[in-house]
């Protein structure tokens, strides 16, 4: 498993699309996961520090966990498939680990939350380049602008 930071959020140029860019933390790779727009938009509000008077959905969740003594330890996106990632949340509870299936937006929202850390499976980085190196020019543009991207190309983007 390689540990990973979210870089940021931009959107795909092409479908206008949000995507959540994950980098590694000591490596150069670079995961770019196309997801919804309510999504983005509370990653974005995380990172940005932004609070809602009201919880969120993900911070309910947080709460839910914290009241039940339960620790988030790590999530992990841990498959690939059909373009179509697959996560899981590792939570500590007193009687052992309990792994949850989920979105991997949802997911990162979770982790972003509890300070939890990000993991990527080494095959599902594979398995996005091999995919990345079947797609046409246009996608291969779009792969080479994500890894071009720098933390202040993203500024604020809570608009999302």
């Amino acid at each position: 498993m390689i540990e990973m930071n979210v870089q940021g959020i931009t959107l795909d140029p092409m479908t206008n699309m949000p995507i959540v860019v994950l980098k590694g933390k000591d490596t150069d790779h670079v995961l770019p996961i196309w997801i919804g727009v309510f999504e983005a938009n509370a990653i974005a509000m995380q990172l940005e520090g932004i609070t809602r008077p009201r919880p969120m959905t993900h911070d309910l969740v947080n709460n839910i966990i914290d009241t039940l003594n339960g620790i988030v330890e790590y999530i992990h996106i841990h498959d690939l498939k059909d373009n179509t990632y697959y996560a899981e949340i590792t939570i500590k509870t007193q009687t052992g680990q309990v792994k949850i299936d989920s979105r991997p937006s949802d997911a990162i929202n979770i982790a972003l939350r509890s300070g939890a850390p990000i993991f990527v499976s080494e095959e599902v980085l594979q398995k996005s380049q091999i995919e990345d190196s079947e797609t046409d020019a246009k996608e291969e543009d779009l792969k080479e602008w994500l890894e071009s991207i720098r933390p202040e190309d993203f500024g604020k983007q809570s608009s999302i």
